[in-house]
């Protein structure tokens, strides 16, 4: 079956940088957009960014210039680099995939794991 496994969370002064990384694996042939979410608590989930499988970029506006997102299609590899964190990008962080080609045939909206980001005042 298809994992997302997340890494690359941690605590962080403001103003540092963490970098996430989301791996898709298994029996993949397409992955289609993918994209990272965030859920502080007591906070809705908050798109934070994504990217098409052309590497089209889209960023939610409290994170614009400060957060990159990235992928490598080869390695069925999605990154997001944070710079500039605020302690306001405290939360859970997840990876998302919309849709895979499988060898299972077409699979829809994965998640990963979740990772902490805790950013320190």
């Amino acid at each position: 079956q298809v994992q997302l496994v997340e890494s690359g969370g941690g605590l962080v002064q403001a103003g540092g940088s963490l970098e996430l990384s989301c791996a898709a694996s298994g029996r993949i042939f397409t992955v289609g957009a993918m994209a990272w979410y965030r859920q502080a608590p007591g906070k809705q989930l908050e798109l934070v960014a994504t990217i098409t499988s052309g590497h089209s970029p889209h960023y939610a506006d409290s994170v614009k210039g400060r957060f990159t997102i990235s992928r490598d299609n080869a390695k069925n590899t999605v990154w997001l680099k944070m710079n500039s964190l605020k302690p306001e990008d405290t939360a859970v962080y997840y990876c998302n995939v919309d849709q895979l080609t499988t060898a299972w045939g077409p699979q829809y909206d994965y998640w990963g794991q979740g990772t902490q980001v805790t950013v320190s005042s």
